[in-house]
């Protein structure tokens, strides 16, 4: 259910960018979507803010850093190289910024200004260097995807695969920070300790062998909360700046050695990657859906996790795709293999609901924090959202088009997640895309004695 007060002038179809490239029916980052990163170029070394539209991307420091138009606040915060100050100002701030923003990206006379220096205030994507948004503190991972828990669990757990507090407590653990990275590099597959073969047997040691991605959504937090103050249902979402596509990379057999009693550890820990934009929740505002509706016998959330608001437009309309491209089909020139889609509507839980429970115990969140949805399968099989799960733990593999089986990922693999929003009467944006290709380990540490 969209709610028309979260609606206004960014988002009307009829608007248009003098970046004609924002204009087309293709691109992700329309005028309607002006999402934020930060960039640098070969030109200006230095990391700065900045905003997409159509292939270009918008200098936020030399063209608003000054503006003002805009509180001096917002202004400060621009003259930053992550987004963790102006997320800090929150969800008011951060729409004052969008509307002048897009005021200055149009095709009216404010305009005129931006386009005289077109050339020092805008750059091609491809010519910049994308970086990690916000300095990430703090990462939480959730497990809100019923569908992943259902099929995910019935593999690994399948003596108990839906746990029995999964209806009623939103379950997570707490990632590893220092290893989130922005969506455009190489992943190396990790080392660790695999289960034994046979009860009884010691387990072995090497790199990972079944290593695997999670289509996950990731949401940035705003100004936070003190300690022992925990953020209301009610209020939780205006705590949730924006959304970005994450793919939790984990290993398999690691996992299943090592996650009981405590959870996953070293199988989760080495990388988890985000795409370099993060969409805004003002601009996602037409695609709110409501929340995953629950059978019948399903038990209703507790009191602090309720919010009728949040119950009727908490949830989000994002079409969600996996591709994967081997290095034989790239040697080939073949194009990368869509093999599932899914969609972020699938979750259990909402992300306010995770915000407030993450915070009921007196958690302090901060500016710029990330939190992981969990895996988003959907109810059918090709929208089971990782190799866990559609290949059954390898015991079917994915045949792509060229021949080549998976069961699981192979060194020189890349997986591709996509992102997109589209409703009749608004104009469709997107999240761009979350890329990692699988390195080897080097031999000589995986052969070292000395780890």
């Amino acid at each position: 259910m969209i709610n028309s007060q979260q609606l206004d002038e960014t988002h009307d179809p009829a608007r248009r960018s003098f970046v004609e490239t924002a204009d087309g029916d293709e691109t992700d980052f329309p005028i309607q979507n002006l999402p934020l990163g930060v960039f640098r170029t070969a030109v200006d070394p230095r990391p700065r803010i900045g905003m997409a539209i159509g292939d270009l991307v918008f200098d936020l420091r030399r063209a608003l850093g000054s503006d003002e138009r805009l509180g001096l606040p917002i202004r400060r915060a621009l003259q930053d190289s992550t987004l963790n100050a102006l997320f800090a100002l929150g969800s008011v701030a951060m729409r004052e910024l969008r509307r002048r923003a897009a005021d200055l990206l149009g095709q009216g006379s404010a305009a005129n200004d931006i386009r005289r220096r077109a050339s020092e205030l805008l750059t091609p994507i491809a010519d910049a260097t994308l970086h990690l948004p916000t300095r990430v503190s703090n990462y939480t991972d959730f497990y809100a995807g019923i569908y992943h828990a259902r099929a995910a669990g019935a593999l690994l757990t399948p003596e108990n695969p839906l746990p029995a507090n999964y209806k009623w407590v939103p379950i997570a653990y707490h990632g590893r920070a220092s290893s989130v990275q922005v969506g455009q590099r190489t992943v190396r597959r990790p080392l660790g300790q695999r289960p034994p073969a046979t009860v009884g047997e010691p387990p072995s040691f090497g790199p990972c062998e079944r290593l695997d991605f999670e289509l996950e959504m990731g949401f940035y937090l705003g100004a936070g909360n003190r300690v022992g103050s925990p953020v209301s249902i009610s209020e939780a979402s205006q705590q949730i700046i924006g959304y970005s596509l994450l793919n939790d990379w984990s290993a398999r057999d690691i996992q299943r050695w090592e996650m009981f009693p405590l959870g996953p550890f070293l199988s989760k820990s080495f990388a988890t990657s985000v795409s370099p934009w993060i969409v805004t929740s003002d601009a996602l505002a037409p695609f709110r859906v409501p929340a995953l509706a629950r059978p019948d016998n399903d038990p209703q959330p507790l009191d602090y996790l309720f919010d009728a608001a949040d119950q009727s437009g908490g949830g989000l309309d994002v079409h969600l795709e996996v591709l994967l491209s081997t290095a034989q089909m790239r040697d080939a020139n073949q194009p990368a293999s869509a093999i599932l889609t899914s969609n972020s509507k699938y979750l259990y839980w909402t992300p306010a609901q995770m915000v407030a429970h993450h915070s009921i115990n007196g958690c302090n969140l901060q500016p710029g924090d990330l939190i992981g949805t969990g895996t988003i399968s959907g109810p059918s099989p090709a929208q089971l959202s990782s190799m866990l799960e559609f290949t059954a733990a390898g015991s079917r593999p994915a045949v792509l088009p060229n021949g080549e089986r998976r069961g699981f990922l192979h060194d020189g693999d890349e997986v591709t997640f996509r992102g997109r929003c589209s409703r009749e009467g608004y104009v469709s944006i997107g999240f761009g895309s979350c890329v990692g290709r699988i390195e080897p380990v080097d031999a000589v540490i995986a052969g070292s004695k000395h780890i």
